[in-house]
């Protein structure tokens, strides 16, 4: 007789292997030549781990009050990148993503906020954010969601780690041939 605990262990172990299955998936085009070294799926689920506890820790964080903070792990190594009112914020939040447990290495590209930022400004930059990514989402040699996507006043940045130097050339050239794009700035790094 089977029980409503022992279909709900089952419901979880064919969730956890259907998971498995898809991040390994994930990783199959990465060993091909001219690609990043693959990652184990452990080490993937560990960098998601570290990934949240950054974010929750800066959202929690009083001090910080930004949302313009973006964090992408790999490895054990934290990219932080967007936008912050002060040095004195920035180097709070470094200090924040570094006491989290399991952070081997902190890439610091966070950039300062220049001037006053209008209602309008805001929904334009959000605009472009929302455009950026689908152009990047949708694009066929970038075939990866590692990679970050902020602007402030019409300047974008990106960030995160992507397979090879062609991918990082083609995101920024993706990222400027967007509408409402007025600079790009590359805080990428391939994946070692």
């Amino acid at each position: 007789m089977i029980t409503l605990s022992n279909r709900f262990a089952c419901i979880g172990a064919i969730a956890v292997c259907t998971l498995l299955a898809l991040l390994s998936g994930c990783n199959n085009q990465q060993g091909m030549s001219g690609t990043a070294p693959s990652t184990t799926i452990g080490t993937e689920v560990d960098d998601s781990v570290i990934t949240t506890k950054v974010r929750t820790a800066l959202t929690s964080n009083v001090d910080v009050k930004s949302l313009d903070i973006k964090v992408k792990t790999r490895k054990g190594e934290v990219m932080l990148s967007g936008f912050a009112d002060n040095q004195a914020q920035i180097d709070l939040i470094i200090t924040v993503a570094k006491g989290i447990e399991g952070v081997k290495a902190l890439d610091n590209q966070l950039s300062l906020k220049e001037g006053k930022q209008s209602v309008g400004n805001k929904i334009d930059d959000s605009v472009i954010t929302t455009q950026v990514k689908s152009a990047l989402l949708a694009d066929p040699v970038m075939k990866s969601m590692d990679v970050s996507v902020t602007t402030r006043k019409g300047e974008v940045q990106l960030s995160g780690f992507v397979d090879n130097a062609v991918q990082m050339t083609h995101a920024v050239d993706v990222a400027k041939g967007t509408n409402g794009v007025s600079s790009v700035v590359n805080h990428m790094s391939i994946k070692k």
